[in-house]
Order: C-alpha cells, then sequence, then structure tokens
C-alpha cells in the first residue's frame, strides 16, 4: 500500500474516533499515547471504507490468495465486507472472492460445524483488526490446515510494531514478527506505527502528541 494511502487510513481512523491521542492503559497494562480501537468501525459507511482500504492493502501486498478467513468475532464483518471490497476492486477484474468464518462454538443441529460460508480451499488470507497476543492467528491457522487449506498471509488494520512482555523481560520480536515467523507467512497491515509517526512528523496539528509517541516507541517498539 502506498504511503499516502496508509496515511489517508491514518487520517481515516482519526476522523472515526478509532485511532485516538492522549494516555490509555491498553490491555498489557502499558500507559500507551494512542489508542486503535477497530470496533468503533461500526455503521455501513464506515465499514465500506474500512474494507476498501483492506482489499487495497491485500492487492497491493502481490500475495496469492484464493479466499479470505474471518475469525470470530470481528474477522466475520471484517472477511464478509472485505470481499464486497474485492469483488469491486478494479484490479481484480470482477473476480468473485468467497469468504469463510468460524463459530466460537460448534453447532450441533443442521449442517453443524464450525465453519461458515465457502468451504476452505486453496491460499487463504486470514482477515483481523490487530495482533496482540497472536491466539486468534494460531486457532485460524489450524482451522485452515485441518481443513486442507493453505494460510496464506494474515491482513490486518494496523500494527503497532511493540515489543511484547514486562518491561524487564521484553520479547526480541513484535507479535506480528512472531506470527510471521512462526507460520512462515506474511502479515500485511493496512498502516503501522511508522505511518503514525509520519503523520505525527507532517502534521502541526497532532505536533504536542509527538513526543510522548517517539519516547513509548523507543522503549517498546521493533524496527
Amino acid at each position: 500500500m502506498s504511503s499516502r494511502n496508509r496515511l489517508d487510513f491514518v487520517r481515516f481512523s482519526l476522523g472515526q474516533g478509532v485511532l485516538k491521542f492522549g494516555q490509555f492503559k491498553v490491555k498489557s497494562g502499558r500507559l500507551s499515547p494512542y489508542f486503535f480501537n477497530a470496533g468503533l468501525f461500526d455503521s455501513g459507511k464506515s465499514v465500506g471504507e474500512l474494507a476498501q482500504f483492506y482489499a487495497q492493502a491485500l492487492v497491493d501486498s502481490g500475495v496469492e490468495f484464493d479466499m479470505l478467513f474471518g475469525p470470530a468475532y470481528k474477522g466475520i464483518s471484517l472477511a464478509t465486507a472485505t470481499s464486497i471490497a474485492l469483488a469491486n476492486h478494479p484490479a481484480l477484474k470482477g473476480r468473485d472472492v468467497p469468504f469463510a468464518f468460524n463459530r466460537k462454538e460448534a453447532k450441533d443441529h443442521g449442517e453443524g460445524g464450525v465453519l461458515v460460508g465457502a468451504p476452505l480451499q486453496g491460499k487463504v488470507v486470514i482477515i483481523d483488526d490487530v495482533i496482540t497476543a497472536g491466539t486468534s492467528v494460531r486457532e485460524s491457522v489450524d482451522i485452515i490446515r485441518k481443513a486442507g487449506a493453505t494460510p496464506a498471509a494474515v491482513l490486518i488494520a494496523l500494527d503497532r510494531m511493540e515489543r511484547a512482555g514486562p518491561d524487564d523481560a521484553l520479547s526480541a520480536h513484535s507479535a506480528v514478527q512472531d506470527v510471521s515467523q512462526t507460520y512462515g507467512i506474511p502479515v500485511v497491515s493496512i498502516a503501522s506505527l511508522n505511518d503514525i509517526m509520519q503523520l505525527l512528523n507532517e502534521d502541526p496539528a497532532f505536533a504536542e502528541h509527538k513526543d510522548a509517541v517517539v519516547a513509548y516507541r523507543a522503549k517498546y517498539g521493533v524496527n
């Protein structure tokens, strides 16, 4: 995805209140100078635009794929909307991309099972909002491989580029890097902390937050 498109996504996220600057206690217990909550993409228009960013990032990545898989729960709407955006993307020339998602609990009536949507086959892109512990990726990879298909990539909205672990025992890699190395597949993000930093460098309106983000990155960030 081009630098300009990545910056457009950062601005879009700010406009939707999905990305905020300030001081936030995140899941890890750290105090972060910014917060990204993709759950706040919660209207037809915003999810439609979000899906176009996902579709463009996937097309620009050059990853070969046959279908999308969205891990429950957030991945369900993301896979659905992105498949629509891909169907309308000029680069795919009308190609109809199937998608599937999983249930949290197996259905014990009707057709049963944990999967909904198209049969998992070929090269499958896992789509989610962010990667924190990598749990949903691990579960998704297991589901895809058990079906005889191949995980091709993970597609996320934002890469925080952040090391995991307590302050006195930080991991060498970020959660995104760990996922990529563990499963041998690329992680494609619409934007990353680099793009947030670029916005802070370019736009005086957000200059007051720059020092805090720079300090946080120096402490927890990866290159």
